[in-house]
């Protein structure tokens, strides 16, 4: 597992490295924030990043968020001081982990491993999510075009989409392909729905 610390703290990134090895992981990066950091951390395509930012002022924050967003990694970010907008911000930019005043070597192995699986709890879900989203766009598409079938060749909504599935299977393609076809073809007439 490749872990980057993104830290310009010589001794709290070595208190994170002592512990990361001391769990057994020895594939770790130190890379301060500055300059080009964020393209150099999509370079090294690290599995777990962990953020020491002591006590970060707002842009400093904001940086740090950038760089969740940009690599979509399991995140864990060690911060010394905390208020309720910054908790906020970590998490909707992803965060896995926010750890305030609490940088011990002890405490790496295990927020490591909780970072890494509430990403993979989130990544299931927003998957999920994601799918959901495409099978209802799916299923607006197709009903889109039953309505064109049954409106055009007076069809019922059975044999319209008996229609779909038949052309679907005999151009070997997925019925929500030939709706979309169907529903440009008849825009294109000018007699869409």
């Amino acid at each position: 597992m490749r872990i980057v610390i993104i830290d310009d703290s010589g001794l709290r990134a070595t208190v994170l490295e002592e512990g990361l090895r001391e769990a057994g992981y020895d594939d770790i990066h130190i890379v301060p924030p500055r300059g080009a950091f964020v393209a150099r951390l999509e370079r090294m395509a690290p599995d777990v990043v962990l953020m020491d930012l002591g006590s970060p002022s707002r842009d400093t924050l904001e940086e740090m968020l950038i760089v969740s967003r940009a690599l979509a990694k399991p995140i864990a970010m060690f911060v010394d001081q905390s208020d309720d907008s910054m908790i906020g911000a970590a998490i909707d930019a992803g965060v896995s982990a926010y750890v305030v005043d609490g940088l011990r070597k002890e405490r790496v192995k295990p927020v490591l491993e909780l970072a890494v699986r509430r990403f993979n709890a989130f990544a299931k879900i927003q998957g999920e999510l994601d799918e959901a989203r495409t099978a209802l766009s799916d299923r607006k598409i197709i009903d889109r075009a039953k309505s064109i079938l049954m409106n055009q060749r007076s069809l019922s909504e059975q044999d319209a989409y008996a229609l779909l599935r038949s052309s679907a299977m005999n151009q070997g393609k997925k019925i929500v392909e030939v709706a979309q076809a169907l529903i440009t073809a008849s825009d294109l007439l000018g007699g869409g729905l």
